[in-house]
């Protein structure tokens, strides 16, 4: 499969604009192995293979262990995510698969964890990766090979 095109190339603006909210959420309050959790996860449900390359190796880079990276996608059948990390994953995959809504024991369940400013940034990183998601499938983004 080949790259269809280079986004920041093409469209420079709107990329820009995208790196921006990466900017922002460098701000938050958010953990950065929360943020990649938030990525990782995201992506897995998008399938976006680039992102999870990418995002996996950062996790590492912050501690993340091999063991919780391979259990993410079965992370409600483990005993390896913190209450605030479940909280984090339930939202995000909320986020991600938006068409069966943010439900309402996720929604308390967050703000009760995470509080309201902390639960608004998860879901703003979470409306960031499944943006970069959208664009690395829709332009066939590759990882590189190891």
């Amino acid at each position: 499969m080949q790259t269809r095109f280079n986004m920041p190339q093409v469209e420079p603006e709107g990329y820009k604009a995208l790196l921006a909210m990466e900017k922002y959420l460098q701000t938050t309050k958010i953990e950065p192995l929360h943020k990649e959790l938030i990525k990782i996860r995201a992506s897995q449900i998008n399938g976006c293979a680039y992102c999870i390359d990418m995002h996996t190796k950062d996790a590492r880079k912050y501690g993340e262990t091999e063991q919780r990276i391979y259990a993410l996608n079965a992370w409600r059948e483990t005993p390896f995510f913190s209450r605030e990390e479940r909280a984090i994953l339930a939202l995000t995959e909320e986020v991600t698969l938006i068409s069966h809504h943010v439900s309402e024991a996720t929604y308390n369940e967050a703000i009760e964890v995470l509080g309201e400013q902390l639960t608004a940034q998860v879901m703003l990183a979470a409306v960031a990766i499944n943006s970069w998601n959208r664009i690395g499938i829709a332009t066939n983004l590759m990882p590189a090979k190891s």
